[in-house]
């Protein structure tokens, strides 16, 4: 049994009080255990946000350069350390080794591109009806953030929500999910050689319950920013606010990509197949629905059900395509596979555990085709996180874009057709908050905001790029009398 890793709080390495831990378990191997962490309780809550609040007057004034030096540092310690960080992370998480290698870059991207973010941070000079009046607007921190995390993105979200609040001068507290925390506590030990102070980011590991709830709640943390499922995020949404703290949550996703009559089909399928079977479909920005005009549906469907046949499923280090994360999702993608089959829906391909040896004992599922689609059946309406994409038929771009927004989320939408009419009307149109044409619904530019309309985001602050310091700085205007 592997030593259990221990939460970081104000600089040092510390066991929580409980004495309990937890063990992530290899989802391609759930016999194996990866590593244990620590099961902290609300004290050990309390504990990471007086840390943080001790930091951060010291954090908030040392200059800009100054940390963004720090975090340049932390990106090239990452980048130093890439190959163990992937191994890390697909042993945690599953996922397929191109994709958690890609991954690991962004993070040492995103600190990187933070770093001289730091440097800019300033505001504007106006002008004063006053001769004798300096007008001018600075940004400051927030104060103490509290970051709770998902386990689908492991090292890219935490990233892109600890970097710019560093870079702005907020201490952190964060809180990673269960399933998946090895890589960051890897972004803390970077951050901690890289010479971040005592104090300025401190990591729990334990319940949502308990750890979560204490960071929300307790009245040493300014800021609240959630990813995670709707029902939770929701929930989390409330609590901060009720409790007037500023807050950002990204949930869940039911992404279309419609298909229009002038698309190439075999192209258009090879998108949505990358939308929806990359990273076994647990992502929020997967493709869940395609929406496909009549002319080309049936050939659309075959290049389809070719494409997610072609997959290569096992163990991520070696395979296309790794497992699910857990047996929960893989039991959750299943039954939606069943509920879809009961309400009429054809399964075209997969649908069903794989077989062999490779895959014997993971939480393995095949990628899946569903066709004979309604647009208000459960399959079409609810999020499934894994992957599968149901087909729906429309009879002209009028009904495939209704369809299209026809659900209660709004995070990642794309057309693929060669009108430039229907793309323009569809980036009109469509109520998502990233609208691609002719590419796959998944994957994201770090320099531009991020975020979803809808049940999919609290619509009140975006992340990434410059958007994503909004969020981490509070404005000051001066009156300079001189």
């Amino acid at each position: 049994m592997p030593e259990p890793n221990q939460n970081y709080v104000d600089g040092e390495w510390v066991s929580s009080e409980t004495g309990e831990t937890f063990e992530v378990y290899d989802p391609a191997a759930p016999d194996e255990t990866v590593a244990s962490y620590q099961q902290s309780d609300a004290a050990a809550a309390v504990e990471a946000v007086e840390a943080a609040g001790d930091a951060q007057e010291k954090w908030a004034t040392t200059p800009g350069p100054e940390r963004g030096r720090i975090l340049r540092q932390a990106g090239t310690i990452l980048a130093d350390r890439k190959d163990e960080l992937t191994e890390t992370l697909v042993a945690e998480e599953g996922k397929a080794r191109p994709e958690a290698a890609g991954e690991v870059q962004r993070a040492i991207d995103i600190f990187h591109y933070f770093a001289g973010k730091a440097s800019d941070l300033g505001g504007t000079v106006k002008g004063s009806n006053s001769r004798d009046t300096t007008l001018y607007t600075r940004k400051e921190p927030v104060g103490v953030a509290a970051l709770i995390t998902p386990w689908n993105y492991p090292i890219a979200i935490p990233a892109w929500k600890l970097a710019p609040a560093l870079a702005a001068g907020n201490t952190v507290v964060i809180k990673p999910a269960s399933a998946a925390p090895g890589v960051v506590f890897a972004l803390a030990e970077a951050l901690d050689e890289a010479g971040l102070p005592d104090g300025v980011l401190n990591v729990v590991t334990g319940p949502g319950s308990s750890v979560g709830n204490e960071f929300i709640t307790n009245e040493g943390t300014d800021a609240v920013s959630f990813t995670g499922s709707g029902q939770v995020g929701e929930m989390v949404y409330d609590q901060a606010t009720d409790a007037g703290k500023r807050v950002q949550t990204e949930m869940g996703g039911k992404n279309p990509t419609l298909v229009t009559d002038s698309a190439d089909p075999a192209e258009a399928a090879e998108i949505v197949a990358t939308g929806g079977f990359g990273t076994t479909g647990q992502s929020c920005t997967a493709c869940s629905r395609a929406i496909v005009h009549e002319d080309v549906y049936d050939e659309f469907v075959d290049e389809l059900v070719d494409a997610a046949e072609a997959v290569d499923i096992g163990p991520g280090l070696d395979h296309e395509m790794g497992p699910q994360v857990s047996a929960d999702e893989l039991e959750s993608t299943l039954e939606y596979i069943d509920i879809a089959r009961e309400e009429g829906a054809t399964v075209a391909a997969g649908g069903e555990r794989p077989t062999g040896d490779a895959v014997e004992t993971g939480h393995f599922v095949e990628p899946t085709v569903l066709t004979d689609v309604d647009n208000d059946d459960t399959i079409a309406c609810e999020e499934v996180f894994g992957p599968v994409v149901a087909v729906i038929e429309v009879s002209d771009y009028d009904e495939g874009l209704r369809v299209a927004n026809d659900v209660e989320y709004g995070l990642s939408a794309s057309v693929v057709t060669d009108d430039h009419t229907e793309a323009k009307r569809f980036v009109d149109e469509a109520e998502a908050g990233v609208v691609k044409v002719n590419e796959k619904t998944t994957g994201l530019e770090l320099h531009v905001p991020f975020g979803g309309f809808k049940r999919s985001s609290s619509e009140t602050w975006r992340e990434q790029g410059d958007e994503g310091m909004e969020f981490y700085t509070i404005e000051k205007t001066v009156y300079d009398n001189y």
